[in-house]
């Protein structure tokens, strides 16, 4: 059974919400799908990692995660933070303008289990930085901001906050949860919202992904 850690003082948290529609009452229950949508097989993410183009990492210069809108309303008070918040944790509550109040989430990158909201952080797969140096610095802020706000694609997932945090913006090769077991989900979810996109991997990236699906 998982521990449930003290609530920490930390910095402030890089997370968002975003999926189900909340309501503008006190709302209670544990989500139908208490996870980011389910990426594609590990032979299909193998197929797709032979599609992406193998190029350099691009300049961060000009980037910003201002030119990446996120955690754009969702539903009535609901923000993407909310949204992700409600479909990733257990019996969450929410008040009249949809912050979560009371929950449960467990992070699959750690095991850390959590039940304040501030404990946890809503973590973009693929970094907004990462997709600035790997094509998205040629899209428009919209598309920017859909990619940000994404809740089709595995894209979101509610997670530790220090252990996002220690994420920052690297790449598999550089960084992967600390718990191996997820690993093959993680490297799926990553080619998946890659794919989807059509951003560009490099070649240290690449070598990482296929030892890690091939591992799958």
């Amino acid at each position: 059974m998982s521990t449930v850690y003290a609530r920490r003082r930390r910095p402030a948290a890089i997370g968002a919400t975003a999926l189900l529609a909340c309501a503008a009452v006190l709302t209670t229950g544990t989500p139908a799908q208490a996870a980011p949508p389910t990426p594609v097989s590990a032979a299909t993410a193998r197929a797709y990692l032979g599609e992406l183009t193998v190029k350099a990492e691009g300049s961060s210069d000009g980037y910003s995660r201002d030119k990446f809108p996120h955690w754009s309303t969702q539903s009535g008070a609901c923000n993407t933070r909310e949204v992700v918040l409600k479909r990733d944790g257990t019996n969450v509550q929410q008040d009249s303008s949809c912050a979560a109040v009371s929950g449960t989430w467990k992070s699959p990158y750690d095991g850390g289990t959590w039940t304040a909201a501030s404990d946890v952080d809503i973590d973009h797969v693929v970094p907004l930085s990462e997709a600035w140096k790997s094509g998205a610095n040629s899209w428009t802020t919209a598309q920017r901001q859909g990619f940000a706000n994404d809740l089709a694609q595995p894209q979101l997932i509610a997670v530790t906050d220090n252990v996002n945090q220690a994420k920052g913006d690297q790449d598999p090769a550089e960084w992967l949860p600390p718990t191996a077991s997820y690993h093959c989900f993680y490297a799926r979810m990553w080619v998946d919202v890659k794919h989807h996109y059509k951003l560009t991997v490099n070649s240290e990236e690449k070598s990482a992904l296929t030892t890690l699906l091939n591992r799958c």
